[in-house]
């Protein structure tokens, strides 16, 4: 067997899915992991957990692949983005679909171990969302909510997974995320502005226009609103919001960065967001913790 030529594939195969850039997968995974924990009272099933975490990676690795797949024509347009392995030609078009294809079965077996009909069930439109997003950016003004619907589904989910059915909060949280998705993936798009117009790509970096770092800070703001609602709702004690005015301090600071709308610098506030859903999480944590409501 020819090892140097196959892991060079198994490269090429790591870059298409992006491990080599896990903000993507962390992105994904804070609001799932909001979700367990509060659908559980801090205490989620060890299993439900560990099928979520490894869940999570394989959809959001099968996401950049059709995503790449989608923007593969494009993709050599923008400077960012000209040497990914699909568009310059280093890993075939049907290469990518099956391996999407794998990653997804991978993906539904996990589902399967739950014995969890909803939870089944829910994982139809989770594909659907995952496969269709990159499409989106043809025709939505502001695909990023539909990015925030598909990076958030796992909410739903999980709130099955945990309790058999969906409640309202499942849903508020959902949208809150959407408000979350629609900021950071804004900061990200500033980014790729000048090339997303050369080639016709809508994002709402274009949509809003010159009130882009506007709109971010409020998303940011109803973001915020919307958890601290699902938390009032919980009897979530003051851990909870000491991560919420954690995270309200990382977005100030997110201001001050992207107010110059300076390429490097909006990519810097894209990639912090990780800091944001984990002040979150680790306040969600600390508060069943403190409360005497999880487990140790």
């Amino acid at each position: 067997m020819n090892w140097p030529a196959i892991k060079e594939k198994v490269d090429l195969y790591e870059k298409l899915m992006r491990l080599d850039k896990p903000i993507g997968i962390l992105l994904l995974l804070w609001p799932t992991l909001w979700a367990l924990w509060l659908s559980a009272d801090g205490r989620p099933d060890r299993i439900v957990l560990w099928v979520f975490i490894l869940g999570t990676v394989l959809m959001r690795s099968a996401g950049c692949v059709i995503n790449d797949y989608a923007d593969r024509d494009f993709d050599r347009h923008v400077e960012r983005t000209k040497e990914r392995p699909l568009t310059a030609g280093r890993v075939t078009t049907k290469e990518a679909l099956a391996l999407f294809a794998g990653l997804s079965l991978c993906a539904f077996a996990l589902v399967l171990l739950l014995g969890n009909p909803l939870v089944i069930w829910l994982s139809v439109p989770a594909l659907f969302l995952a496969a269709s997003y990159p499409f989106t950016k043809r025709f939505l003004a502001i695909p990023q909510a539909y990015l925030g619907i598909a990076f958030g589904f796992g909410i739903p989910m999980a709130y099955a997974a945990q309790l058999g059915a969906v409640p309202a909060a499942a849903w508020w949280l959902l949208l809150a995320n959407v408000f979350w998705a629609v900021a950071y993936d804004t900061e990200y798009a500033m980014v790729d502005r000048d090339d997303d117009l050369k080639i016709g790509i809508k994002t709402s970096a274009i949509t809003f226009g010159r009130f882009d770092v506007a709109a971010v800070m409020l998303c940011y703001a109803t973001t915020l609103l919307i958890i601290a609602g699902v938390g009032y709702a919980q009897n979530l004690g003051w851990a909870f919001y000491a991560g919420l005015a954690i995270a309200a301090g990382i977005m100030g600071v997110h201001y001050t960065w992207i107010r110059g709308r300076e390429r490097m610098a909006c990519f810097k506030a894209f990639l912090h967001n990780n800091y944001v859903g984990a002040a979150i999480f680790a306040g969600i944590v600390v508060d069943f913790l403190v409360s005497g409501r999880s487990f140790a």
